[in-house]
């Protein structure tokens, strides 16, 4: 990447124009919506109705009894994406110049489904997000069915002559019963733009590698503290990152990432060294469940480490909002996060008597960095009673998980965004709190 390129200008007009027309489609598929509400226009019974008789555990056991003929992934997805090439060559516009993220994202997902296909209610609400998030690549309904002709090249060709109509089926019944979920949240989301354009009002290096971003959408984009973002550069159009949202919503829409470059080559580096003040970016649809419960009825533990405080200063942001009576909360920040930003933690704790902070200087091995962060976390205080928001790296999120876990902190009151081992296609598929690891 040039050491200057400005990321104002526009991604090329063939992508322009297949944008504009979708917009078109989905205003005239909106109108028939808004004409004969709750009918799908394929005919098909809702996802959710469909999860009730679908057997995904019966079809999740063929698969895994023969997954050695199709593992590992890189193979399976390289001759998918050869194959749906051939057969349609204008797809390839639809994906970023490198491809070894998307495959990487395709081969989280096959896991996903995978090992949670005895539970299709939970896919069902996984896929429905999916599908409202694939908008803004330009996803049609029509393109899943030459992603399954490609799916079922692939796997003939990665499992050779043991492949049989038995595993071929369970196969096909995965992918339809997931794509049904997608074209059902994207159906839903028809009455929200696909992507948001915004402009960068201000962009720091804060320190080497390091910058935070103010943008202000130009349309309201509705989201909450807690959540995070897809952003996309126009330096490299169809690549998107997501990162966490740094404020909680304010009357001026204005939003703040904070970004660590990762990587080189790639959306981190763009938006740290080649982004200015006056520039576009794209956001796609907010996700993420890292949010306050309403009404607040529990004190809140929050433990953050390097951008992971973004999100927490999202969530402090909306406790100081709404202050509910008698509820604490306890900031527990690696000493080396947060001290880049303007608005450091020490500042907030002075102007809020119901928040402390404990700075914790994470020593440990290069393996297990945050093992002592969980640890005083652990040691500081019976936390069985409060709801914890935890952000990071997933080597803080998972030593801390752990140790609360056995402080006797139910699960089901331990917010945090998915560890990369079980992370589901909505979520992140390399990050955890924070600005993405995307490795670019």
């Amino acid at each position: 990447m040039p050491a200057r390129v400005r990321s104002c200008r526009p991604v090329t007009t063939v992508n322009a124009d297949y944008h504009a027309l979708l917009a078109r489609h989905d205003a005239m598929r909106l109108r028939r919506q808004l004409l004969a509400p709750g009918q799908r226009p394929d005919g098909a019974p809702p996802a959710r109705e469909a999860a009730r008789t679908y057997d995904g555990a019966a079809d999740q056991r063929v698969i895994t009894d023969h997954l050695d003929l199709v593992t590992p992934f890189d193979g399976l997805i390289s001759h998918l994406y050869d194959a749906m090439f051939a057969q349609r060559p204008f797809l390839r516009s639809l994906f970023p110049a490198s491809m070894e993220f998307q495959r990487r994202h395709l081969a989280d997902i096959l896991r996903y489904l995978i090992d949670h296909l005895h539970r299709p209610e939970e896919i069902v609400a996984v896929f429905t997000r999916l599908g409202r998030d694939h908008r803004k690549l330009g996803v049609r309904p029509a393109h899943f069915a030459t992603f399954e002709a490609a799916l079922r090249e692939a796997l003939h060709r990665s499992a050779g002559p043991r492949w049989n109509e038995a595993m071929e089926g369970a196969w096909l019944r995965m992918l339809r019963f997931a794509v049904a979920a997608m074209v059902e949240g994207a159906e839903a989301a028809l009455a929200e733009p696909p992507a948001w354009q915004a402009t960068v009002t201000a962009h720091q290096v804060r320190r080497p590698g390091l910058a935070v971003l103010r943008v202000r959408p130009h349309e309201p984009y509705p989201y909450r503290a807690g959540q995070y973002a897809s952003v996309a550069s126009p330096l490299l159009p169809q690549a998107w990152r997501q990162y966490s949202l740094a404020r909680a919503p304010r009357p001026d829409g204005e939003l703040e990432f904070h970004v660590r470059q990762t990587g080189t080559g790639g959306v981190s580096e763009a938006l740290v060294a080649h982004t200015r003040a006056g520039d576009t970016l794209r956001l796609g649809p907010a996700g993420g469940t890292m949010t306050l419960d309403d009404p607040l009825t529990r004190d809140v533990l929050l433990v953050a480490g390097d951008t992971g405080w973004a999100t927490a200063k999202a969530l402090l942001e909306e406790l100081a909002a709404r202050r509910t009576a008698h509820r604490t909360a306890h900031l527990f920040l690696d000493a080396r996060s947060g001290l880049y930003d303007l608005e450091s933690p020490t500042d907030l704790e002075r102007r809020h008597p119901w928040l402390r902070v404990v700075p914790v200087l994470g020593e440990g091995p290069a393996t297990d960095p945050y093992r002592r962060l969980a640890e005083v976390v652990g040691r500081h205080g019976d936390w069985s009673e409060h709801v914890a928001f935890v952000s990071g790296p997933p080597a803080l999120v998972g030593a801390t998980v752990e140790r609360l876990a056995g402080a006797r902190l139910p699960a089901a009151r331990i917010r945090h965004d998915p560890l990369p081992a079980t992370t589901p296609p909505a979520g992140r598929p390399r990050a955890v709190g924070g600005a993405a690891a995307d490795g670019g």
